[in-house]
């Protein structure tokens, strides 16, 4: 039985500017279609909202008849299907403003971060970003966020000046230090169920160029760079971030010539500051082995998205990820033990991200975020064959997990925890307290759970 009745579609096709779409319309799969091309949505009806006069229509129509919400943007963020009820897209909800004075971008539901950072750079400003520049701002920003700056800067949400937010209620409130504060406590690292956010205000930092890139060595060096790279980090300023990638790349033509079919190790490096001392703190890691490519050097804030080079294109995406405790000589060589370049694993990354500086410090009025005592992230992204998504890829990292589960930390972040799909992944995004209050938020303004939020009930992806 569909949670949407026709009655309520032709309303919603009378109240909202922007499409209307039922299974079976045209445009209603291509309304859908998000960065992961393995998950299939199936609501009972899709509204693109043009505005947020829009989203209030909706909102109120589906709080009279019970009916529940749930928010699409780029879909990075989304790796379980979104089943029945309303789901709202926001991507024709663009655009970004610069307040150069106030340091400030005001950016709208659907706008991602490649926007942001092209309106901030003619001032000589940039936002906290993540890894990708191609991910809903807002989205990846209520998770926290972590991005190639973060030791240096924080989380992403950290930043976050003020939300616009249409509440279960169907009323548009501001959350900001002085306006529902609790809500904006809440946003900044909850993630979703409070609510649509239309807008948000997000503050920038003062930054033209940084000192950073990637390095790659080959299999035969992966184990000695890796090496070197853990014990390096233990003496980063926070002005310094960097992490490494085991990539295993098919033979396809778009892979540089250099790095194509194989398995490599990348390091990546971003740091704040003066080139030559930037240069000089990259060394060890040059002296670590011979490189295949050096694309290691000072350029603009603005290419920052090229530190990753994560791809854009959609594509079938399964994941899991994690923080760990700590990063020493023990867990480099468990960690080489099952996902090194002798390992034949369907995995065509295994990342860690380097962590400590400024993600360890909360804002000084509090947040909801989650994983701040973390070392490390760990990321194991598998191959893109969705035949392997419901049990060669959980099983193959079920033994890997087995094997690094002594550093495996208590605490996790909502950004990595893929889905939920790992027993109390959902508890475990946040700290014991801050999981609690975050509930009681929740209860506050959306009684009625009109925004589903949890396992299995994603909603509020970037």
């Amino acid at each position: 039985m569909k949670d949407v009745t026709d009655a309520l579609i032709d309303r919603l096709r009378g109240e909202v500017a922007g499409p209307v779409l039922a299974p079976g319309d045209k445009g209603y799969d291509e309304e859908l279609a998000g960065f992961n091309l393995a998950v299939t949505h199936t609501p009972d009806v899709v509204v693109g909202l043009m505005s947020e006069d829009d989203a209030v229509a909706v909102v109120r129509a589906a709080a009279e008849t019970g009916t529940p919400v749930r928010v699409l943007a780029t879909g990075h963020g989304i790796p379980n299907p979104m089943q029945g009820g309303i789901v709202v897209t926001t991507r024709r909800m663009t655009g970004v403003s610069v307040d150069a004075d106030e340091q400030v971008a005001h950016i709208t539901a659907g706008t991602q971060w490649a926007e942001v950072i092209a309106a901030a750079a003619p001032y000589g400003l940039a936002p906290i970003t993540g890894a990708s520049d191609a991910v809903g701002c807002i989205g990846y920003t209520l998770g926290g966020g972590l991005g190639p700056l973060a030791r240096t800067y924080g989380f992403s949400s950290d930043w976050a000046r003020a939300f616009r937010v249409v509440t279960a209620a169907g009323d548009v409130v501001t959350a900001s230090e002085t306006e529902h504060p609790d809500l904006f406590w809440a946003l900044r690292g909850g993630k979703g169920g409070f609510g649509i956010v239309t807008a948000m205000d997000f503050g920038l930092v003062e930054l033209r160029t940084l000192y950073g890139g990637s390095v790659f060595f080959d299999a035969e060096h992966i184990a000695s760079a890796l090496t070197s790279w853990a014990e390096w980090t233990r003496s980063l300023p926070e002005s310094a971030n960097s992490s490494v990638v085991i990539l295993r790349l098919p033979p396809l033509e778009f892979i540089p010539e250099p790095l194509r079919g194989k398995t490599v190790l990348s390091v990546r490096f971003a740091y704040v500051g003066d080139a030559a001392d930037g240069k000089r703190l990259f060394q060890p890691i040059r002296d670590a082995g011979p490189t295949l490519i050096d694309a290691v050097g000072e350029m603009p804030a603005s290419d920052i998205a090229l530190i990753h080079n994560d791809p854009k294109d959609p594509t079938p995406s399964w994941d899991r990820g994690m923080l760990l405790d700590e990063l020493d000589a023990e867990f480099v060589a468990a960690f080489l033990e099952v996902a090194g370049p002798e390992q034949q694993i369907p995995l065509v990354a295994v990342e860690l991200r380097y962590l400590g500086g400024a993600t360890e410090r909360d804002v000084p009025e509090g947040s909801a975020v989650g994983g701040r005592s973390g070392a490390c992230t760990l990321t194991l992204i598998g191959v893109p064959d969705p035949n392997l998504f419901d049990k060669v890829l959980p099983a193959t990292v079920d033994g890997i997990l087995g094997r690094l589960e002594p550093w495996v930390c208590e605490e996790t972040t909502v950004n990595f925890a893929g889905g939920f799909a790992l027993p109390g992944s959902y508890e475990k995004s946040w700290p014991a307290d801050t999981f609690a209050r975050l509930a009681e938020v929740r209860a506050a303004y959306d009684p009625d759970s009109l925004f589903p939020f949890g396992p299995r009930q994603e909603n509020s992806g970037s």
